[in-house]
């Protein structure tokens, strides 16, 4: 498997620029102008927001230091939709972005409208490679909070009685799950990371070795249907399965099932709310929205353990095997369940827990400036993912990719995937 970002055809710097930006229009059209204002908990963040930041993002890097002439569009603005930018300036506290409800959706559309004119000027000349690396950078990151996007707006759909669909027409998935087999990795010296040409975030270099011992790693994610024997067999009510911390939410939770599953009353039968409603959880298709906590329990329940993110890319780099089509971002789904076939499919579906922690590789050093806080300084407390998702946009998954969460986390598309040793 190429060790670069697969990507659709037409890959001007210009075209793929204006293709993502319509991506996260397309995305908000189902959305109210109500359902995009609610903020549902701290992590998530209003859809219009990530219209905005998305936005704010091109505007602060590109415009405002290349274009000539251009004229900042509400220089109030940079204080309600920076993020994490502490050198640009001060910003509202995250966890309040909900509370705004001015500007509007509409405000927020002609906002973007302002930056994609001034981006095509700026487009249509001769960039510096110092430019271009920002707006490649600026399409990336627009991708990641077009996952986002659809990550938090599930969670808000979620919290209403109603359970109304983001949209109707994405159909559930059919899956039919075979049996899961192994792939032995003899262990030894190997290269993981980023070795180029294409795309990748700095947290994925530099590319290094590592030791490795023998182990397999399964050929298919844990499915549903595998985690209702482990709820079956107790597995939420066992704390000799679980890290104490994990443990402690069960408790303080009351976790029994995956984020998103049900067992309505007087039914054996458990239902999940997707993106396209509620409906009854299929078991064959991947488990979702499980957090580290979860994985690593089920993991110990099986007898087994979670991958290392060395372990991952070494076998997801080596295997010629993989999904077609990949089960990425695609309308007309919107939750992992494309039929798991006779080869191991490692990109898309579920993103899957690996036992890694998320630190810096060996002689990383962020980029200089503002967007030297892009990765660097969340490398802490967090647990490494892997592999992608079906939210996960098309040119924004490669085996190196590096995704990482608290291991509270459960409103990711994130799943599970066994490891062993040999």
């Amino acid at each position: 498997m190429a060790d670069t970002d697969i990507r659709p055809t037409g890959d001007r710097l210009g075209d793929r620029f204006a293709r993502t930006r319509a991506l996260t229009e397309t995305l908000a059209a189902p959305l109210s102008p109500e359902d995009q204002t609610v903020q549902s908990m701290p992590d998530v963040s209003p859809t219009k927001w990530h219209r905005a930041h998305t936005t704010w993002f091109f505007e602060t890097f590109l415009l405002e230091p290349g274009l000539h002439g251009y004229r900042t569009y509400h220089q109030g603005f940079g204080y309600l939709f920076n993020s994490y930018y502490e050198s640009v300036g001060e910003r509202h506290p995250r966890a309040a972005r909900g509370n705004i409800t001015r500007p509007g959706v509409a405000e927020v559309a002609a906002y973007r409208r302002h930056v994609d004119d001034a981006m095509t000027r700026l487009l249509g000349g001769t960039l510096e490679e110092e430019l271009e690396a920002l707006v490649e950078l600026g399409i990336h990151h627009e991708q990641q909070h077009q996952e986002l996007l659809l990550m938090d707006v599930k969670h808000v759909l979620a919290q209403n009685p109603l359970r109304p669909a983001y949209d109707p027409a994405a159909a559930g998935p059919c899956s039919v799950a075979r049996k899961p087999g192994w792939l032995d990795h003899p262990g030894g010296l190997v290269e993981i990371g980023h070795r180029g040409p294409g795309f990748a975030f700095d947290n994925e270099s530099p590319r290094h070795q590592v030791q490795l011992t023998p182990f397999s790693l399964a050929d298919r994610p844990v499915t549903c249907g595998d985690w209702m024997e482990f709820i079956e067999d107790g597995g939420y009510g066992r704390p000799e399965l679980w890290l104490s911390d994990g443990w402690a939410l069960v408790r303080q939770e009351g976790w029994g099932a995956p984020l998103y599953w049900t067992a309505p009353d007087r039914s054996p039968a458990w239902e999940i709310f997707t993106l396209g409603g509620q409906r009854p959880v299929d078991p064959g298709e991947p488990v979702c929205h499980v957090s580290y906590h979860e994985a690593d329990a089920y993991a110990r329940w099986c007898g087994c353990r979670l991958p290392t993110e060395a372990e991952w890319e070494a076998v997801c780099t080596t295997t010629s095997a993989s999904p077609s089509p990949l089960d990425l971002l695609d309308r007309s789904r919107l939750h992992p369940g494309l039929p798991l076939g006779s080869g191991p499919g490692f990109l898309g579906g579920t993103w899957e827990w690996t036992s890694s922690a998320y630190a810096p590789y060996p002689g990383f050093r962020p980029a200089p400036g503002a967007v030297g806080e892009y990765n660097g300084k969340f490398m802490v407390n967090q647990y490494v993912l892997r592999g992608g998702s079906c939210a996960t946009p098309r040119g924004h998954v490669r085996p190196t990719y590096r995704n990482f969460f608290p291991a509270a986390a459960r409103w990711a598309f994130s799943g599970v995937r066994l490891a062993r040793d040999l």
